[in-house]
């Protein structure tokens, strides 16, 4: 493709051996793991917001980025972002990007006039996916940077609001349909409080069930075939949100009967700022039959905000890719929700940490699926009295009384466990980490 934004040829794969920094070494697409391509473990996504739209900006200076695609007139950066992300995705091999509304285009004067503009660019999007292999893996709709939303937009205090809220979501559903999403996605960014005193906690989760079950009537009216998902985060823009981690959020779910309705989009940065591992989250929802698809990134232990660095941990990256793999793989796919620091001002830069992370995620496969056969043997062991042992089976299939198990343990004298070898454990990862490749 002809360069227009990115000062770099097409990426391959060329094997771990390459002294090529912009190739890769572990991501090789086709490459068959455990029956299926990698490709399509991960479908691979790119994140329009931090990647196209972010300037490098933060609370403390002003934006430091080298972002060509920026125009003075907002609809000619709209456009000028499309070049942008098919030019990318064609040199990185990455085959889905995922957008809110307001990442394509700029907010109107009125919702009606929003919508117009929407129309437009989503005509030149079409454009190009009609003769491209990339994909819309999902979409949603920004319902928190605009001032309407200060105090949530399905728990605002204004029915204005509310309504607004799911007009826009209405819209992206259409959109996200039209362009052939796997998904879509709610992120609760303001659906939560600052002030609990100030807060009608039953009424904003009442109104919280009812947006929902908005979205599932439409999403069933209009046909649209896409896993409908929530993504948990614990605080941040607010205090707390309601939907704060996967278990609160499949607990919301069930107590309003929308447990059938929707899956999880699991961010490993909001995992940790929840007091949780990634892979602890990814478990969560994947014991549920709930997990649909990760945002992948990861904060920093010595910050205690939602960093959004590119997942560069390869520990970290074969934890998850094992829960991925105990899933079956992925209702969507994985998504770099993830942003390159803001000294590192470059176009390339996106392409050197997109390429860094895909193939630590590659590379994580390979280890997990190496990992899974040292492992569950031994997990199978530690439980192993719960299935070869008669009151173990009783307890397992609900054939015993609690008096029953009360005369059984008058009688025991010495209980013993087994050494739980965590050490052993680590030791395992580490030689499977260092002997693949």
């Amino acid at each position: 493709m002809e360069t227009m934004y990115f000062e770099v040829g097409k990426i391959v794969y060329e094997g771990p051996d390459s002294k090529n920094l912009l190739s890769y070494k572990f991501y090789n697409p086709e490459e068959e793991v455990l029956g299926k391509k990698m490709k399509e473990w991960f479908k691979f996504a790119v994140a329009y917001w931090h990647t196209f739209n972010s300037r490098g900006q933060d609370p403390f200076g002003d934006p430091t980025f080298n972002r060509p695609w920026f125009h003075n007139d907002p609809v000619s950066t709209s456009f000028a972002k499309i070049d942008a992300l098919f030019e990318f995705c064609e040199k990185t091999g990455i085959e889905y990007f995922t957008f809110h509304d307001r990442d394509l285009a700029p907010e109107g004067l009125s919702l009606k006039e929003s919508n117009k503009i929407l129309d437009k660019v989503v005509e030149k999007l079409k454009e190009y996916m009609k003769t491209s292999n990339i994909k819309l893996l999902w979409g949603t709709a920004n319902l928190f940077s605009h001032p309407r939303y200060a105090q949530g937009a399905a728990t605002s205090p204004n029915p204005d609001v509310f309504a607004y809220a799911a007009g826009q979501v209405k819209k992206m559903l259409d959109v996200t349909k039209e362009l052939g999403g796997l998904g879509y996605v709610l992120w609760g960014g303001r659906e939560g409080y600052d002030n609990l005193l100030l807060t009608d906690s039953v009424l904003e989760e009442k109104l919280m069930a009812r947006f929902l079950q908005l979205v599932v009537e439409y999403k069933k009216q209009i046909k649209f075939e896409g896993v409908l998902m929530i993504e948990p985060k614990p605080k941040e823009p607010t205090k707390h949100q309601y939907d704060f981690d996967a278990s609160t959020v499949l607990h919301f779910l069930r107590k309003y009967g929308l447990f059938d309705e929707f899956k999880l989009n699991i961010e490993a940065n909001h995992a940790t700022l929840a007091g949780h591992t990634f892979a602890h989250e990814l478990r969560v929802a994947r014991i549920n039959g709930k997990l649909g698809s990760i945002d992948a990134n990861r904060g920093d232990l010595l910050l205690g905000w939602d960093t959004d660095q590119f997942p560069t941990d390869v520990y970290e990256t074969t934890l998850a890719m094992y829960e991925v793999i105990e899933n079956g793989g992925l209702d969507c796919g994985l998504n770099f929700d993830a942003k390159v620091r803001r000294a590192s001002t470059d176009p390339e830069d996106l392409i050197y940490a997109h390429v860094s992370s895909m193939d630590a995620f590659a590379l994580g496969l390979r280890l997990a699926a190496r990992l899974r056969e040292e492992i569950k043997p031994l997990v199978e062991e530690r439980y192993a009295e719960y299935y070869n042992r008669e009151i173990g089976t009783k307890i397992l299939n609900g054939r015993v009384s609690m008096q029953e198990l009360s005369d059984y343990a008058e009688n025991l004298k010495d209980i013993t466990l087994r050494s739980l070898k965590q050490e052993l454990i680590e030791m395992i990862m580490n030689n499977i980490m260092f002997t693949t490749r």
